[in-house]
Parts: C-alpha cells; structure tokens; sequence
C-alpha cells in the first residue's frame, strides 16, 4: 500500500524552512521506520500541459507494506514529535491510502 500525502505549506512557512526540515527530520525519521519501505518528499513543478497551477505545493509518499506495524510504528513517541513538527509547516494536508489495481 502506499499512502499519498497532498499539501501546502501553510501562511509564513518559507519552503526554504520545510525543505530542511524535511531533509533533517521528516525523511530520515519515516524511513528509519521498520514498517516502511520508501519515503519520498516531491515538491510540485507545474502541471502537465504548462496551463494553471497544481492544486498543491508537496506531495510526500510512502510505500508501507505492513500497515498494523505502520500503526504501532506511528505510535511511536519520536514519530509524535516528528508529526507535531509536520503540522507547524503543512496546511491541511490530505491523506490518501492506496492499494494497486489487480489488472488479471
């Protein structure tokens, strides 16, 4: 499963600020995690075709093979901290779970 996290930065959060953060803290933290295979951080660029603007600024990934262990993993009190400072820089970030298609 892969969870897809959608958001902006909030109102006087600089992505200067973010992306270091989430260089320092946030990745380093999920994929540190034993329940996780990957983690990545994507900062939008534009949208396909070159007209308007993307609904959002990050996009944040995560391949979690084991979900009850992602739960207790979560749980964690350095995974709170790590959250707690999420929410200092990100704007009501949406959260969407994921499965694959079976195309058999």
């Amino acid at each position: 499963m892969k969870i897809i996290m959608l958001f902006n930065l909030k109102v006087g959060v600089s992505a200067e600020d973010y992306e270091a953060w989430a260089k320092a803290r946030d990745i380093p933290s999920v994929r540190a995690l034993p329940s996780v295979d990957d983690f990545q951080v994507y900062r939008t660029t534009g949208v396909l075709g070159g007209k308007g603007v993307p609904l959002y600024a990050y996009v944040e990934v995560i391949d979690v093979p084991d979900m009850e262990g992602f739960g207790t993993d979560m749980a964690s009190a350095a995974i709170q901290d790590v959250l707690k400072e999420f929410e200092e820089f990100a704007d009501t970030p949406a959260f969407i779970l994921t499965e694959p298609l079976s195309l058999a």
